[in-house]
């Protein structure tokens, strides 16, 4: 039987051991850090800084995103489970009277939980020192990039829960997460566009072979919430304005929900049967 007192007991424990992580803590600082650099803009009148708006703001955390919250979901989510496989933890756990869904779960909040906190700390200084300088033109746009950047580290946090699902070794579930932020953030670009080119693929293929990266939902999704043209993007930002118009950022977070929920219900199965499908 399914018990919601044992998740939120499993989530806590994730969230504190998560908040006590060296490495967590590093990525964190640096990304609050850089997320408030970004935010200002030097001035030649002295040493005062002048935030931009919410707008811009936004617009240039876009790509700070894109590079440090996929990669700090997918090691989280696959190191956490294959670490606690192999130091016999997870063992432990389970021969509680808890099951796997809870666990799974249960470890999902709890590190999701302390995701947000990242999220919410760069993004939230930011807008603080934006708004003690009056700008507070575009505030709904850079709500909407907040709440798009909880689902990116949702769904990469899903998607370094599956692959740890697969490995019973901290080193395997480190590396297979590292090449897979590889594959997304560069490959899923360059590698699109070099095959477009060299193959001479229609505009329609390229957009629909982005759109399968969650990266790319992302993007899409955050330049329509801040209102600015997808033409930013080339011709594959001009197909997508014209094929789809005011559909497109409903169709593409409806993606990055799906990039959610299919790789976390794969980790259960794979989780419940761990025994015959686990490799090294």
């Amino acid at each position: 039987m399914f018990e919601f007192e044992n998740v939120r007991i499993i989530a806590a424990k994730e969230l504190r051991d998560s908040l006590r992580n060296r490495w967590f803590l590093i990525f964190t600082v640096a990304f609050a850090g850089l997320a408030l650099a970004l935010s200002a803009i030097g001035q030649s009148s002295g040493t005062q800084l002048r935030f931009s708006g919410y707008g811009r703001t936004a617009a240039s955390l876009i790509n700070l995103v894109l590079l440090f919250i996929p990669l700090i979901g997918l090691t989280l989510g696959a190191t956490n489970l294959a670490g606690d496989r192999e130091n016999g933890t997870l063992a432990y756990l389970l021969a509680q009277p808890v099951n796997h869904a809870e666990v799974i779960l249960g470890k999902y909040l709890g590190m999701a939980a302390s995701l947000f906190a990242t999220i919410t700390l760069g993004f939230g200084l930011a807008g603080v020192a934006l708004a003690l300088q009056g700008n507070s033109g575009d505030v709904g746009g850079y709500v909407a990039t907040i709440v798009l950047a909880y689902l990116l580290a949702l769904a990469m946090l899903s998607l370094g829960f599956f692959m740890a699902a697969f490995v019973k070794k901290t080193a395997s579930a480190l590396g297979g997460s590292l090449f897979v932020w590889l594959l997304l953030v560069f490959i899923g670009d360059l590698g699109i566009m070099g095959t477009a080119v060299v193959t001479q693929m229609p505009i329609e293929a390229v957009f629909f072979i982005a759109m399968l990266n969650p990266l790319q939902l992302f993007k899409v999704s955050s330049i329509l919430t801040i209102q600015a043209s997808l033409e930013v993007l080339g011709p594959v930002g001009v197909y997508a304005t014209e094929q789809f118009g005011a559909a497109l950022l409903p169709l593409a977070t409806i993606g990055l929900l799906l990039w959610i929920i299919i790789p976390l219900i794969g980790a259960l199965l794979l989780f419940t049967r761990q025994e015959k499908f686990v490799w090294s």
